[in-house]
């Protein structure tokens, strides 16, 4: 438990850039993306869930889900790697700077597929090599082909990618908040 203690303090005092860069850049990029009911996996302290209505957020700490719950958003904990959802809930799922924690993620992306609708979306956005290294508790890093052969052929066909802010070799070494997105359909 203490770890989720000490991951809830780190989340609880990020930067007023970072919000401003999320609110203002980031989570309308993603929303561009996203359809109908989603949900954020991973939501930490409900960024998202304020940011786009019809968001439900998911979290395996019980602390950020008792702090979302707080603030009046949706936060359900996520125990024993199941998703607190019946099957097809959400046309649209969320993982921001999620899948690198994971070291095995097959047991996430079968929860994932089991909660989208045929047809849904899944956006997954991960670290670049800056904002990787900069994290102890990343796992694995991704880059586009990593994460595609990961999440592809497991019942999800890549539709597109994206880089936030751009791609941009210099801004992948220099930027800790540089990622890399992928957009996958339900198959």
């Amino acid at each position: 438990m203490a770890e989720h203690e000490q991951y809830f303090d780190y989340l609880t005092k990020r930067s007023w850039r970072a919000l401003l860069y999320r609110k203002f850049y980031l989570y309308p990029r993603l929303c561009y993306h996203l359809k109908g009911l989603t949900l954020d996996v991973g939501c930490g302290i409900g960024d998202m869930l304020q940011s786009r209505r019809n968001t439900i957020g998911a979290d395996i700490n019980p602390y950020l889900v008792a702090y979302c719950r707080q603030k009046g958003l949706d936060a359900r904990l996520i125990e024993d790697g199941r998703l607190p959802f019946e099957n097809e809930t959400f046309q649209s799922v969320v993982l921001d700077n999620v899948l690198e924690h994971i070291l095995s993620p097959n047991d996430l992306i079968d929860e994932l597929y089991r909660v989208i609708e045929q047809g849904g979306r899944l956006v997954i956005g991960v670290p670049g090599a800056k904002g990787y290294r900069r994290d102890a508790d990343h796992k694995v890093f991704y880059d586009e082909k990593k994460l595609t052969d990961t999440i592809q052929g497991k019942g999800f066909v890549r539709s597109s990618t994206f880089y936030t802010p751009i791609k941009s070799d210099w801004m992948n070494h220099h930027l800790s908040f540089y990622c890399l997105f992928g957009v996958f359909l339900k198959s």
